[in-house]
């Protein structure tokens, strides 16, 4: 099985070596815009070869980890130059947009669309790690659309990589995922700056700062090359959810001008059932 990996990061270069582990007759082969990193991806063994676009013809799958922007230009491109027998899937955080982009395309039917919930603040080709996707959702999108033959081809490699399955329909992804995903870099990102502003020397934010902070702007430490397109691919769900979280940080504000602590207190409380919803979540 000749695999194409299109963006040799974390997320296409954690594919490429749980597929090389668990299929022993895959063959890896990396495109990237940067040649450093497919330099390294080799170095490092997460790719077999270094590739270009012009090969395509040759692959079994292909797997689009780009960010979304660049996703929606390429995707036609990708099925314009594959054979009739090859699975392309996108791991990208949105999809509406995406499967608008080829809907008409003549081979719709090799594209599967794919939101793997899985990542970490690190990018790269050195980023890239094995089992990342292991019990991890799979957020698979107009699954119909794709020929069945390649469908299953997908499901082997889900499966083998230890994935969960669950399917939605693009528009429901794109809002759902805006709460859930999206909000979250945002909020850390603009807790991130709000620090760094506030708090000039960057000895103080170190001493001082404990793993609860740490932790809540880990996120900030993602890529903007990747998180810019996905806030402008998912404006108008993305807007929604800062009106919302606007209006519930505005509350509390003002619960907290009035001295109203009960009610803080409350507000924790009924939150707090949060940790029921996410537990066993890393």
């Amino acid at each position: 099985m000749k695999v194409f990996v299109i963006g040799i990061g974390l997320i296409g270069g954690s594919f490429a070596i749980d597929i090389k582990a668990a299929f022993n007759q895959a063959k890896i082969y990396g495109i990237d815009a940067n040649d450093q990193h497919l330099d390294k991806a080799l170095g490092l063994g997460v790719i077999d070869n270094k590739s270009e676009m012009e090969q395509l013809y040759d692959a079994d799958v292909v797997i689009t980890a780009i960010p979304v922007d660049a996703t929606v230009t390429i995707l036609p491109e990708i099925l314009d130059k594959i054979k009739d027998n090859c699975l392309v899937f996108d791991v990208g955080s949105t999809k509406h947009k995406l499967c608008i982009s080829v809907k008409d395309h003549p081979k719709r039917r090799n594209y599967l669309a794919t939101h793997p919930i899985a990542g970490t603040e690190f990018s790269g080709p050195q980023a890239a790690i094995a089992n990342l996707y292991r019990g991890k959702t799979n957020i698979i999108c107009e699954v119909e659309k794709t020929a069945f033959k390649l469908q299953e081809r997908g499901m082997e490699i889900f499966s083998r990589l230890g994935m969960r399955i669950r399917y939605m329909d693009p528009a429901s992804h794109d809002k759902h995922i805006a709460y859930v995903s999206h909000l979250s870099h945002i909020s850390s990102f603009m807790l991130g700056k709000t620090v760094i502003e506030k708090e000039k020397n960057e000895r103080d934010i170190f001493d001082m700062a404990g793993s609860g902070f740490a932790s809540t702007v880990r996120l900030a430490k993602s890529s903007p090359e990747m998180w810019a397109p996905i806030f402008k691919h998912n404006k108008e769900n993305v807007i929604e959810t800062l009106e919302e979280y606007i209006a519930n940080l505005i509350q509390f504000k003002e619960l907290m001008k009035e001295d109203n602590f009960s009610e803080i207190y409350k507000e924790m409380e009924d939150t707090n059932h949060i940790k029921t919803i996410l537990k066993g979540i890393a």
